[in-house]
């Protein structure tokens, strides 16, 4: 654990405590990790509108005429096919398939890229990114992460609270689709909007000058919107079947095993990493992520072992209690015979084997529950 006087802050630090925020830390940020309660925020979340200082997340700009040629070459997906004002999910993988991180791509322009890697990861993809670059003075890669805050809004409440938030010009804001990005304003303040999130619900990512981070955070909360933190962030994340790097996925995991595959083209000239995980796609797995919900009495946590009977057959990645589906929901890794949905498992339960049952995922989809 770093030294709390190590520990990064975002724009939104003072904000946090003044509105009794617990804050820990996390990835070398000092964050909160709830308000009024985790549960109480997840289903929030889940019911009106809550919104997440994301602002521990990196923020690089890869901009120049050889931009989308070295993302081409480190990036799961083409960036060059990516239309401007879009963006994707997708990972960064080592040489041997390895995932390095996940991310998303904006393309801003027809030679400037957003890309947001998770907050552990950002040096090591900065690093990544500049190893690759074979492009002599073609491409600028800059680290902008303190220039800027991040701000998550989720929710069946959060389009239209947006919506109302924006000057008049900037009405409609519902328009914008799905891992669309569009440049607004909110009381005059110039932010990004991206149409994307990390908890299964609609809303959007604000990307906001850190110097005005605190009053678009304070006219959020205004408009009826709830203070999050980390901690309702992982439920709902969890109940989406959303992944973690660190826990779900790491360089030892590619992302096959992962479950990832429509986020991979390995079949291009360049790609670092497209030998390997063509090689990898084309031959049997020997193990796979599944979903799993608990139907007896314990609540699964990372690190518990996954059981056939008696033999252990994997670990628990994720897992924690659903306030939604009021359950025991959980992530792992086993043998490719027992990732089917509906096959019978048991958690280990602190020495204690609770049953459970592969189940498909999401487990929370707004389609499906909301």
């Amino acid at each position: 654990m770093a030294d709390k006087a190590q520990l990064q802050r975002t724009p939104l630090y003072e904000a946090h405590v003044a509105q009794g925020g617990r804050l820990v830390p996390f990835s070398g940020w000092e964050m909160p990790v709830q308000y009024s309660g985790i549960l109480d925020e997840a289903r929030s979340v889940r019911t009106a509108a809550g919104i997440f200082d994301v602002s521990h997340m990196g923020r690089l700009e890869i901009s120049g005429p050889g931009a989308a040629s070295l993302l081409d070459g480190v990036l799961s997906i083409s960036a060059s096919a990516l239309r401007l004002g879009r963006a994707r999910y997708n990972v960064i993988c080592d040489e041997s398939g390895g995932i390095i991180d996940d991310c998303i791509v904006y393309r801003r322009s027809n030679e400037m890229f957003l890309l947001v890697p998770n907050a552990s990861n950002t040096d090591v993809v900065l690093q990544w990114l500049k190893r690759w670059d074979q492009s002599g003075s073609e491409v600028t890669v800059v680290d902008v992460t303190s220039e800027y805050a991040m701000i998550a809004v989720q929710g069946p409440d959060a389009v239209e609270m947006v919506d109302g938030l924006c000057d008049l010009d900037d009405a409609g804001v519902s328009a914008i689709r799905p891992f669309a990005t569009k440049r607004v304003s909110i009381a005059s303040i110039e932010v990004w909007l991206a149409r994307t999130g990390y908890t299964g619900e609609d809303g959007f990512e604000i990307i906001v000058p850190a110097s005005a981070a605190v009053e678009i955070w304070r006219k959020l909360i205004a408009a009826g919107a709830v203070p999050c933190g980390l901690g309702a962030r992982d439920v709902l994340r969890l109940e989406a079947g959303l992944l973690l790097h660190g826990n779900d996925m790491d360089v030892n995991i590619n992302p096959y095993e992962a479950g990832l595959d429509r986020f991979v083209d390995p079949d291009r000239d360049g790609y670092v990493a497209g030998p390997s995980l063509t090689r990898i796609r084309d031959a049997a797995l020997a193990r796979k992520l599944i979903g799993f919900t608990i139907t007896g009495r314990g609540i699964p946590r990372h690190g518990y072992a996954i059981m056939s009977g008696a033999e252990n057959i994997g670990l628990v990645s994720s897992g924690g209690h659903s306030p939604t589906l009021e359950a025991g929901i959980g992530l792992g890794y086993v043998g490719i015979e027992y990732a089917v949905p509906g096959t019978v498992i048991r958690i280990d339960v602190r020495g204690r084997p609770v049953d459970a049952e592969v189940t498909e995922l999401p487990f929370y989809s707004r389609r499906r529950n909301g």
